[in-house]
């Protein structure tokens, strides 16, 4: 169940991409339990959904990756000398079309995949990391507790299961 009353989070959540079957607050609700849980700060964040032209483009300047991917994370650069009513955290950016065909790829329900994808991003933007199997064990950990709150499975159920 979602830990999201009073939140003192901002979320904004914006789709570029065309409609998607998950309601707004769901994603807030997702956001907000991942930063409860891990006690955050008041904080802000962007959940931007794109078309895998928009991610392909994104992670091949950023990541020298010339190919769609589920999400990309782009950490807050502000110094912390900036003084904010909420610590921005950074944005999320998230392919509808590649998370839709991964769902349907690993059998998994579209909205624990989209959920995992979210956890999954917003955990980058607080430093977590999967470069590593110590790192990634570590990410892994925090995406299986976050998403048992929301009453998903573990998403590492099945071998074939990974994350970029």
């Amino acid at each position: 169940m979602p830990i999201t009353h009073n939140s003192p989070h901002y979320i904004d959540v914006q789709n570029q991409s065309d409609p998607i079957d998950i309601a707004e607050k769901d994603f807030n609700d997702w956001a907000n339990t991942t930063l409860q849980t891990l006690k955050c700060a008041p904080a802000e964040l962007s959940l931007c959904i794109v078309d895998a032209s928009t991610i392909q483009t994104l992670n091949h300047t950023y990541r020298q990756q010339d190919k769609p991917t589920n999400v990309l994370a782009f950490p807050s650069e502000l110094p912390d000398y900036v003084a904010l009513e909420y610590r921005f955290l950074g944005d999320v950016i998230l392919c509808a079309e590649v998370i839709y065909r991964e769902a349907q790829e690993f059998n998994k329900p579209l909205d624990a995949h989209w959920a995992h994808i979210v956890v999954h991003g917003i955990l980058h933007l607080l430093g977590f990391d999967h470069i590593n199997d110590e790192d990634a064990k570590r990410m892994q950990a925090q995406e299986i507790i976050i998403l048992d709150i929301l009453g998903f499975a573990s998403p590492y159920l099945h071998e074939d299961t990974y994350i970029e």
